[in-house]
């Protein structure tokens, strides 16, 4: 395993998920419908607009009402759709600076709120470049980290699900048999890696070496040279001398002080 996935009970305060709530066994990342959705930001963007748009509106083109509102409950369940939520705000706030970092991002915030990504995350990280997996080592890795909680299938569901939500963000790619990938790491999905590091109550150096840094698949040397340009865009204040660094979000985290408690 490469990093530690476990989160301080804090953080829930800011809506990382601590208990596993098994989105992953039915869904996958719903990039395209996060997509869509957040291009068609309702005013006021709040939890009930979002609702009304997927659900009543059919925002995103569902075929029936059941699957529009399960549509909802995964897309809320996987990013807080609430902009009191900061893990949600944050990623409103950087969504649109970077389409190419959207898949990450996206990636991130699903690993904070869905304990069983999270959990089965360090495993994929771990997976040389150019290594092959298959869903099925995926679901013994479910298995080991949860022993007796699925049942076969589910864990094959579960395998299938989160391969692809690796894929969707870069880390995998392949059809059935997923070859591990390196990813595209850039200032704004770094901007928010470091902003759900910091939530963990990670600080300075440590905020570098995160399960969340990790998922940019970079040397920490590249990743402070990609905190120098986030800093430089306004997204984060980043200070380095030496092994002495210091970050801090003023605008990311607005009205809640400058890190977490």
């Amino acid at each position: 395993m490469t990093a530690d996935s476990r989160v301080p009970r804090s953080a829930s305060t800011f809506g990382l998920r601590i208990d596993p709530t098994g989105t992953h066994l039915s869904s996958t990342l719903k990039l395209e419908e996060l997509r869509v959705l957040l291009a068609s930001r309702p005013v006021p963007a709040t939890e009930n607009t979002f609702r009304v748009a997927i659900v009543e509106q059919n925002l995103l083109g569902k075929p029936t009402a059941s699957a529009r509102r399960i549509t909802f409950e995964r897309l809320r369940e996987l990013y807080g759709l609430d902009p009191n939520m900061l893990v949600f705000r944050a990623l409103n706030d950087l969504w649109d600076a970077d389409d190419s970092a959207q898949p990450m991002i996206a990636l991130l915030c699903s690993t904070a709120r869905d304990p069983i990504l999270r959990a089965m995350t360090p495993f994929v990280l771990s997976l040389p470049i150019g290594a092959t997996v298959t869903p099925h080592e995926f679901a013994e890795v479910a298995e080991h980290q949860f022993p007796g909680k699925f049942v076969a299938t589910s864990r094959e569901r579960l395998g299938r699900n989160v391969s692809s939500s690796w894929e969707k963000a870069g880390l995998l790619s392949g059809r059935q048999l997923k070859v591990r990938v390196k990813s595209q790491a850039r200032p704004i999905s770094l901007a928010y890696a470091l902003l759900l590091g910091d939530l963990c109550n990670k600080r300075g150096q440590a905020l570098f070496t995160t399960l969340w840094a990790n998922m940019l698949d970079a040397p920490i040397h590249e990743l402070r040279e990609l905190a120098v340009i986030a800093s430089r865009q306004g997204w984060i204040e980043y200070r380095a001398a030496g092994d002495v660094v210091e970050v801090s979000f003023r605008h990311l985290m607005r009205d809640q002080g400058d890190s977490a408690p």
